[in-house]
């Protein structure tokens, strides 16, 4: 079975208002450890808890190289003062209102906990307004995230005056702990900032409907395959100072800046949303679809998402970067004087991606050798060695490899790989790897040989004593061992 992760203190969060927010705050903090307890009177909330949960963790942990924490509890409470009154963050997901928002902080505020952080998903409010006649207005602030929430990275804070720059901070690192970027607001600003750069688009795309300029399919065709590509890595200003060429933005802005005065936008008005307009943009949008349900375009979204995002990791670019810092935090099993040098290491402990499955859901088969070289160069780590990918002189590289396919394993499905170390020459290290399905069951086995060499010449090399001796210690540990099935196995020959 998959060896036990190490234990955590239990932390808990409260999650008030099960719609889509809702239910992505709540994945976002269970798939990162946290215990959490759902309040929504909806009697429908923990069905549509549920779906949402199933996309989350078909997406979230495919981001990362490494294992997220055991998921926390997650239970939907009957009542708010159950969900709230041991919570450490509360995050309160109801409808754009503000007598009711003011209702729910009375309610509570009655119950829960005096340093609990009370964050506000409000897409528009400020926090001044909605601390208004609260027991504890600087225990509120707004923590405005995107949607879904599980997957992109980006929250939006704002202070008040009330809120105490400690708190702020407290509430940042919180999120930061759960692999997003909070965005402090400097100025509380009705809609925020994000809300407000997408009201613009949205009033101008409604123009150009209901002026029959472009269809709905139109527009989103301008934004996926033009300028939103850009966006993703660079956002707006990068954007436009690069299309200034050489001189940069100040000639972008001295060519570009006069059209500003031009009557091209229409961005303080909105045409009227009278039922003509609202049906043509509904029909446009279901003509879009192509027959995809909700759930479909929903899943076909986040599979895209982690394309883009874990090719922003590669390059530790845009929200990329934030999921690089967050998978750093992640931990792995050093190699201390705790080591039980008489098991196997686990090496590697991860989620498969969707996108590394093949057209039968599948992992496909040049994914086993990826995984099977973050194995090698987790033992490389462990040792005290490096990587062809380091950036030192001397290091291991592979100079021999053999897979041996036993199972399928599908994507999303949760892997991890237990390594022996076998008797080799100084030098070398012999590694047998074997991929584990989350249920135990071995799916593949990896033997790869690696040579320490000079890594600008290639020329073999002695590792330092040190390694040397790292590697020793390991390969008697595991002499003990009963020999793994498959070891020295070839092509063509009976396991």
């Amino acid at each position: 079975m998959r060896p036990d992760a190490p234990s955590t203190a239990v932390r808990r969060a409260a999650i008030v208002g099960g719609g889509v927010i809702g239910g992505g705050w709540a994945a976002r903090f269970a798939l990162n450890g946290w215990d959490v307890t759902l309040f929504d009177p909806d009697p429908e909330a923990g069905r549509k808890l549920d779906e949402v949960l199933i996309n989350a963790r078909a997406s979230l942990p495919t981001l990362y190289d490494r294992a997220l924490p055991p998921e926390g509890r997650l239970i939907v409470a009957s009542t708010l003062e159950d969900a709230v009154r041991e919570a450490a963050w509360i995050q309160e997901c109801v409808p754009e209102r503000l007598a009711l928002k003011h209702g729910v902080y009375r309610d509570i505020q009655r119950y829960a906990r005096n340093d609990a952080t009370l964050g506000s998903s409000t897409s528009g409010f400020k926090p001044s307004a909605l601390q208004e006649g609260a027991a504890r207005p600087a225990q509120i602030l707004v923590c405005h995230p995107f949607n879904p929430v599980y997957l992109l990275p980006l929250v939006e804070v704002v202070p008040s005056p009330a809120n105490d720059p400690s708190f702020v901070a407290h509430a940042c690192s919180t999120l930061e702990q759960l692999g997003m970027r909070p965005l402090v607001v400097r100025k509380e600003i009705d809609a925020h900032l994000a809300d407000r750069l997408l009201e613009a688009v949205w009033r101008e795309a409604l123009w150009l409907v209901n002026d029959e300029v472009a269809t709905t399919a139109d527009v989103d065709d301008a934004i996926r395959f033009g300028f939103g590509l850009r966006w993703a890595q660079m956002g707006l200003f990068e954007t436009y100072r690069i299309a200034g060429g050489e001189a940069g933005m100040r000639h972008f802005l001295h060519q570009f800046g006069p059209a500003l005065q031009w009557p091209w936008t229409k961005l303080m008005d909105v045409p009227a949303l009278d039922d003509a307009l609202i049906e043509r943009i509904a029909n446009q949008t279901d003509a879009q679809a192509d027959g995809r349900s909700i759930r479909d375009a929903e899943r076909l979204r986040d599979a895209n998402l982690v394309d883009v995002l874990r090719a922003l990791k590669r390059r530790d670019s845009g929200a990329g970067a934030t999921i690089a810092a967050h998978e750093a935090q992640l931990p792995t099993s050093p190699l201390d004087p705790t080591t039980d040098r008489r098991q196997p290491l686990t090496t590697v402990e991860r989620q498969v991606p969707q996108t590394w499955a093949d057209d039968a859901g599948n992992l496909s088969e040049s994914r086993y050798f990826e995984v099977f070289a973050q194995a090698n160069d987790r033992v490389v780590a462990l040792v005290g060695g490096a990587s062809s990918s380091s950036p030192t002189r001397h290091g291991y590289v592979a100079v021999d490899s053999h897979v041996h396919h036993l199972r399928p394993v599908r994507g999303a499905e949760r892997i991890f790989v237990l390594t022996r170390l076998l008797p080799s020459d100084t030098g070398q290290l012999h590694l047998f790897h074997q991929l584990r399905r989350d249920d135990g069951e071995v799916a593949a086995t990896g033997e790869h040989l690696l040579q320490h060499v000079d890594l600008e010449t290639r020329e073999t090399s002695l590792p330092s004593a040190a390694i040397a001796a790292n590697v020793q210690e390991l390969v008697e540990g595991h002499a003990v061992l009963p020999v793994p099935f498959g070891v020295g196995r070839r092509v063509g020959q009976p396991g």
